[in-house]
């Protein structure tokens, strides 16, 4: 039978390397700078380099942020999509199971969508909505203004979802 301080002192010992191995990785992975809106926040991570670049150079450059663009507009919405697109990057690229290039999922596209709607609305509504009676997806027409042409790292192509695709 286990002596009670062998035990407790195992968990405390555990706890402690749990502890400092997150501690480490949050530093190494400048896990403070993703509390910020800071666009270069976006590029901490090699693998958005292009993407952030790209942005550097696009249209919408100097009026709208990474933010502005692919988080809700509300605050407890914003930090929600943080966290959870912060935890799908971080196993994606660890585990390296992701799209090359990179893919926007459904539940982001929406989340664009509103953006570019909640600044060009008017615009969107006054040129027609769609067949029913929704407005289309910008960047069905306007791909490239966020980030210009398409960019990848010349990894694997790994297929794209259709519904990702119809977009």
């Amino acid at each position: 039978m286990l002596q009670p301080r062998f035990v407790v002192a195992l968990l405390v010992v555990g706890l402690g390397v749990l502890l400092g191995l997150s501690a480490t990785t949050f530093l190494y992975a400048e896990g403070a700078s993703y509390l910020s809106t800071e666009p270069s926040a976006c590029a901490n991570c090699h693998i958005m380099q292009p993407q952030y670049d790209s942005w550097q150079k696009a249209s919408h450059h100097t009026v709208a942020t990474c933010v502005e663009c692919h988080l809700p507009d509300d605050l407890v919405g914003k930090y929600l999509a943080k966290a959870e697109n912060g935890w799908n990057h971080s196993k994606a690229f660890t585990l390296q199971d992701f799209h090359e290039p990179i893919v926007i999922n459904a539940k982001n596209a929406n989340i664009l969508h509103e953006n570019c709607l909640r600044c060009h609305g008017p615009l969107v509504h006054a040129q027609g909505a769609g067949a029913d009676g929704a407005a289309p997806r910008c960047v069905r027409c306007h791909a490239s203004v966020g980030h210009g042409e398409a960019v990848g790292l010349g990894g694997p192509w790994r297929g794209i979802d259709a519904e990702v695709a119809e977009r």
